[in-house]
């Protein structure tokens, strides 16, 4: 299954007791982080070497409070950190970049 919209991600994560078989480990891991479970989000992240995982892998450091962690990964992404407060807007834009790349 594919994701073509934030509202389909979030859809799922109210309804389903996992995430649908075939989607990406990106979506995977913001589906968990979504969910409310932090640490399956971080063993698929951790997993993912690219830009857009280093971004998913800040943002739940950020969830964690773990913000000198997580400015590592911003720095690993090239994206400029983000304060907690902005982190419910700061998923749907991962999530839309993630659908828009494939990942």
């Amino acid at each position: 299954m594919s994701f073509d919209s934030v509202s389909d991600v979030l859809g799922s994560v109210r309804t389903d007791a996992e995430p649908p078989a075939g989607t990406s480990p990106e979506l995977r891991a913001l589906w968990f982080a979504k969910k409310g479970e932090w640490h399956r989000a971080h063993d698929i992240a951790s997993d993912i070497h690219t830009p857009l995982g280093s971004w998913i892998h800040a943002h739940l450091h950020v969830l964690e409070g773990d913000l000198g962690n997580a400015g590592y990964w911003y720095n690993r992404a090239g994206r400029p950190p983000r304060p907690p407060e902005e982190a419910g807007a700061e998923w749907g834009e991962i999530v839309g970049s993630a659908i828009a790349t494939g990942g």
